[in-house]
């Protein structure tokens, strides 16, 4: 673990905060309120290397490690959590599944352009009516010649369509093996014939990230395309999904303790019955457990992310980390709006905004109640045999 962060680590901290609040915070208001997907502040955060934190300097990234990219998201959504979002969704599901699996010709064609922020990949697991159950693939994709001919649909997919996407990885059917769905993943450029992307969904929060339904009919794309083994995609997935909760539980610290932030300000500023209204020890207490949530799910995401450099088993951790920070994000929204009063209710505080945005955040990457069975799960408690 870091008791303190290295002069790396604190650096690159410093110089994230500083975007976000420079760059960040005095526009991301007005861009929220149209839904508007904040193309400039990407193109910024691309040059600044953020999207290439944890790869290699040979695609054309920054030679970091995974916990840099945590540092980054945490700072990101301590003022916005649609850009942490998308510098989230970019790099672990977007750019990360092809450095982890792809083959050396996948990661030197896909991984610069990825690396550098210019284009935006995706990951498409979620299938509608499927949720939770991940497992759950109706998409298929068959042989046809040198091509996987893939149909169906996914849904709630994060930067796919965007006008700088230019690869969705989907998994997909491709067999059937002892009775048992053989699913693997496969690339799909931007634009295929076959691909559509929908509309971006109306949405509670998140509402200057890009999230789209895409759908599959009859979309061609050579047999190279495969990511990894064939069969394995699954698997794959859910490895990626392990490392994807650290870097949610991130961002989940950074909604948590901007609300501390924010209610400090203001309970410094707004006075009420002669007195400002953080000399009242009702606010006192309560802006006090926030930060001690925020606080406590520091430490579990930082000790998660340590496990995994070490190499060591996370799977746990990374669960633990990501239950205790969507909770921390959820309550802290919840008591900043509270100590807000009527403005916290107005969208032209952050308040609001994290408030709105807290709640996916125990849902995306695993809902609380799936953190809940793989803590369970590795504490020996099995679940109901069907």
């Amino acid at each position: 673990m870091w008791e303190e962060l290295s002069e790396e680590y604190e650096a690159l901290r410093g110089t994230v905060a500083e975007f976000a609040r420079q760059e960040v915070a005095p526009v991301i208001g007005e861009l929220y309120e149209r839904a508007e997907f904040p193309y400039a502040l990407v193109a910024k955060m691309g040059a600044m290397g953020l999207f290439g934190l944890p790869f290699p300097e040979e695609y054309g990234g920054m030679g970091g490690d995974y916990f840099a990219l945590c540092l980054a998201l945490e700072e990101l959504g301590r003022v916005d959590s649609s850009m942490a979002i998308t510098l989230e969704a970019g790099v672990s599901l977007g750019a990360m599944p092809i450095y982890r699996f792809g083959s050396a010709a996948q990661q030197q064609h896909w991984l610069p352009e990825l690396c550098s922020g210019e284009k935006l990949g995706a990951f498409g697991l979620t299938e509608p009516g499927g949720g939770s159950d991940a497992g759950a693939t109706r998409t298929t994709a068959r042989c046809d010649g040198s091509d996987w001919v893939i149909n169906g649909s996914k849904a709630f997919i994060t930067n796919s369509g965007t006008d700088i996407t230019s690869v969705v990885t989907v998994t997909a059917i491709t067999g059937v093996s002892g009775g048992r769905k053989e699913i693997s993943a496969i690339m799909v450029p931007a634009g295929q014939p076959g691909f559509t992307v929908s509309e971006k969904y109306s949405k509670v929060g998140w509402s200057c990230s890009d999230t789209r339904e895409l759908y599959f009919d009859d979309c061609r794309v050579p047999a190279h395309h495969l990511l990894g083994e064939r069969g394995r995609g699954y698997a794959q997935f859910l490895s990626i999904l392990d490392e994807g909760r650290i870097a949610i539980a991130a961002l989940s610290v950074g909604l948590a303790q901007g609300c501390v932030d924010e209610c400090l300000r203001y309970a410094r500023e707004r006075h009420a019955f002669g007195h400002a209204i953080g000399s009242f020890q009702a606010i006192q207490f309560k802006i006090a457990d926030m930060e001690v949530r925020a606080h406590t799910a520091r430490l579990a995401y930082y000790a998660a992310a340590a496990k995994m450099l070490r190499g060591k088993p996370f799977k746990k951790d990374a669960a633990i980390a990501k239950l205790v920070s969507s909770n921390a994000a959820m309550e802290n929204a919840r008591d900043a709006t509270q100590i807000f009063g009527g403005y916290g209710f107005m969208n032209e505080y952050p308040v609001g905004r994290f408030y709105r945005d807290a709640k996916i955040l125990e849902i995306g990457e695993g809902t609380s109640e799936v953190q809940r069975m793989l803590i369970a799960r590795h504490l020996g408690v099995e679940p109901r045999q069907r």
